[in-house]
Order: structure tokens, then sequence, then C-alpha cells
């Protein structure tokens, strides 16, 4: 991402709104039976997942893939990699570079490892 792309995006991340969605998984919920849950989450809230580490975030960020597909419902997928990976991604951060819309690092190493991530400094 150049740097006009990263100012063009911090230019439009002022505005938003917080909304509740429903729950998209419960303690002990089998892994598979996650993405229908997820599904009538993100079918009832905005389009965005901002999702920034645990691996319970696959799932969500799997059926909003899955909407688009299908072309049910574009949902924008940002992943923001924890500040304690500096000199690999996690597994989550792994698999989500490769599908996600914007992909952040709080670490310079990783962006120059990872071309389409975006680096910012420490978001904090």
């Amino acid at each position: 991402m150049t740097r006009d792309q990263e100012e063009s995006l911090l230019a439009h991340a002022v505005h938003f709104t917080n909304q509740q969605i429903p729950r998209s998984g419960e303690v002990r919920q089998l892994w598979s039976s996650s993405v229908l849950s997820s599904f009538s989450a993100l079918m009832s809230s905005v389009p965005l997942v901002l999702c920034n580490g645990p691996g319970t975030c696959v799932p969500l960020c799997a059926t909003g893939l899955l909407l688009g597909v299908l072309g049910l419902k574009r949902v924008l997928i940002i992943y923001v990699e924890s500040i304690c990976c500096v000199k690999t991604l996690s597994l989550s951060g792994k698999i989500l570079y490769y599908f996600s819309d914007y992909f952040f690092v709080q670490w310079a190493s990783l962006r120059d490892t990872y071309p389409k991530a975006v680096y910012l400094g420490r978001l904090g």
C-alpha cells in the first residue's frame, strides 16, 4: 500500500458508529457451527469486521468472505496484528493476511516482510 493510499484510508476512518451485534459464538461451541452463528451476526450488522488477532476471529472473517462470494453482503475485513508479533505473524495473521481488505502491523520489520501490510506505528 502506498503512502497516498494510507493517508486516504486514515482520512475516511474518522467517522464511525458503534453497533452491538448478536454473539457469533458460545463457549464450547463447535468451530464448524460457529460459522452459522457468525452468518447470523454479520447479516444483522454493519458491513465491517475489525479484529485484532484471536483465533476466534477467523470463523467470523471466513463468514464475511463467504457472504461476499455469495453476493449477499459486502463485508470489509480489517485485521490489526498484535503488537507482540515482532518478527513473524500470529497464526490468525498468517491466515487472514491473504483474505483481509486491510492488514495492519505495528512493527516496520513486518511491513518489509509482508508487502500488503500497512504500518502506521504503534496503534495504542
